[in-house]
C-alpha cells in the first residue's frame, strides 16, 4: 500500500460517498411495498434493509469483478479518471433523489465511468461488448421479466388466497412481505454493494496500489457494505413514497410477489455477474403486480416520468463525468476544482430538499399529480345532481337582513 496517494485517497473517499448516495436511493427497491401495505413500520423496514445490504455485501463478488475488470481497459485508467466518473454519478443520484424518482444508482455510475473514461482514452477504452451483453440488455430485460413475472405472482396469490379469509389471507401476506423485502435486500447488497467494491478496486489498480485482475480487497468489501447499509437506514423516503404510492396502489398480496420476483432476478443476475439495476428490476414487479390484481392499475403518468430518467441516465451521467474528466485533466487545481463543485452542488440539492420534507412521518401520503387524461375528463364531466344548485347557493350571498316594516315593535307584543 506504498503507492496509496492523495488523489487515491479521494477517489476512495468519493467512491464510498456514492455507495452511500446508493443506499438511500435504492431503500425504496426493498422496502417501499412493505411500507405501503403497512407490513412494517418505516424505521424498522429501513433498518432491517439495512442490515441485510451489509451481509449481501460479502456474498459474491462476481458483479464488482464486471465492473473492475469488464467494462472498461483498466490499464489505460488514472485515478482522476474514476473519480470524475463518481461525481457524474452522485450528481444523477442526488437529483433523482430530490424529485424522488426512482432512476438507476448502477446505471449512473456506469454512465460516468464511460463518459470519463472516453473524454481520458477514447471509445477504444470501452469494451463494448461487455456493455452491451453485461448492461444494456439486462437493463431493458430485468424490468420486462421481473414485470411479467409479478403479474403472473400476483394472480396465482389471489387465486391461492380465494376461499381463505380476508383477513386472515392479507396477514399472511403481510408476514411473506417480511421475507420477500428481507430477500430483495439481501439481493441488492450482492449486487448493488459490489459495484462500489469493483470502482474501488479499478481505482486501487490504476492507482498502483493492487495488481491488475485482483479481487476486492477485504477492507474494500467491508467499507464498501457498510456505507450502503448507512445510506440505506438513512431512508430514501421521497422515492420510497414514489415506489410505494406513485405507481399503484398495492395490497399485501401484490407487495408479496413484486418483491418476490424482483428479488429471484436480482439474485440470478448476480450469480451470473450481470450489473443489473435493482430499480428496473423491482419498479418493473410493481407495475406487473399491479396490473396482475383484478381492478388495478398503474400510475402511467408516473411511470412515464420514470422512464424518461431511465433514459436519461447513462448519458447524462456519462456527459458529467466527460466534462468532470475534461478539467481535472488540467492538473490539481482542476481535481480541486471539480470537488469543490461536487460539494456545493451536493450542498444546494440538499437545501432545496428541505423546503417540502419527506420522512418517515409522511411517506405514505399520496402526492401524486393528476395526469392530463384525469384532468380532460374532469372538465368536461357534467357534475353529479345537485351540484350546481349547492355550488350557487354556496357562492351567491344571501340578501342583507332588513327590518319587516309590518311587523309590530317588539316592546309592543
Amino acid at each position: 500500500m506504498e503507492n496509496f496517494s492523495l488523489i487515491l485517497a479521494i477517489v476512495v473517499v468519493t467512491a464510498l460517498a456514492f455507495d452511500f448516495t446508493n443506499g438511500f436511493h435504492d431503500t425504496a427497491n426493498a422496502m417501499a411495498t412493505t411500507i405501503s401495505t403497512g407490513a412494517l413500520k418505516p424505521k424498522v423496514a429501513v433498518a432491517m434493509s439495512a442490515t441485510l445490504n451489509l451481509v449481501g455485501a460479502f456474498l459474491s463478488v462476481e458483479v464488482a469483478n464486471t465492473i473492475s475488470k469488464g467494462l472498461v481497459d483498466e490499464t489505460g485508467i488514472r485515478p482522476e479518471v474514476i473519480f470524475a466518473a463518481l461525481v457524474g454519478a452522485i450528481l444523477w443520484n442526488l437529483l433523482t433523489w430530490l424529485v424522488g424518482l426512482p432512476s438507476s444508482s448502477s446505471h449512473a455510475l456506469m454512465g460516468g465511468l464511460i463518459g470519463a473514461t472516453i473524454a481520458s482514452a477514447g471509445t477504444g477504452a470501452v469494451h463494448g461488448d461487455a456493455l452491451v451483453t453485461k448492461v444494456l440488455i439486462p437493463a431493458v430485460a430485468a424490468p420486462i421479466v421481473a414485470g411479467v413475472a409479478a403479474m403472473l405472482a400476483t394472480r396465482f396469490s389471489y387465486q391461492l388466497g380465494k376461499k381463505a379469509d380476508g383477513k386472515a389471507a392479507a396477514k399472511g401476506f403481510r408476514t411473506g412481505q417480511i421475507a420477500s423485502a428481507g430477500l430483495v435486500s439481501l439481493a441488492h447488497g450482492t449486487n448493488d454493494a459490489q459495484k462500489t467494491m469493483g470502482i474501488i478496486t479499478l481505482a486501487l489498480v490504476a492507482g498502483g496500489a493492487v495488481a491488475p485482475d485482483s479481487d476486492p480487497p477485504v477492507w474494500v468489501i467491508l467499507s464498501a457494505g457498510l456505507a450502503i447499509a448507512l445510506g440505506t437506514y438513512l431512508g430514501g423516503w421521497r422515492i420510497i413514497r414514489t415506489m410505494g404510492k406513485g405507481l399503484t396502489e398495492l395490497q399485501p398480496q401484490q407487495g408479496f410477489a413484486a418483491q418476490t420476483s424482483a428479488a429471484t432476478v436480482i439474485l440470478a443476475s448476480s450469480h451470473l455477474g450481470f450489473s443489473l439495476s435493482t430499480t428496473h428490476s423491482v419498479s418493473g414487479s410493481v407495475m406487473g403486480a399491479g396490473l396482475g390484481r383484478k381492478g388495478g392499475v398503474v400510475r402511467w403518468s408516473t411511470a412515464t416520468r420514470m422512464f424518461v430518467a431511465w433514459g436519461l441516465t447513462l448519458p447524462a451521467a456519462a456527459l458529467v463525468g466527460a466534462l468532470a474528466e475534461s478539467v481535472t485533466d488540467l492538473g490539481d487545481w482542476g481535481t480541486a476544482v471539480v470537488a469543490v463543485f461536487l460539494v456545493a452542488s451536493s450542498a444546494a440539492i440538499w437545501k432545496i430538499s428541505r423546503r417540502e420534507v419527506v420522512d418517515s412521518s409522511n411517506v405514505n401520503d399520496t402526492h401524486e399529480p393528476a395526469g392530463v387524461v384525469t384532468t380532460a375528463i374532469a372538465a368536461v364531466t357534467p357534475p353529479p345532481a345537485g351540484t350546481v344548485t349547492e355550488t350557487l347557493t354556496a357562492t351567491i350571498p344571501a340578501p342583507a337582513a332588513t327590518a319587516d316594516p309590518v311587523a309590530p315593535p317588539a316592546a309592543a307584543v
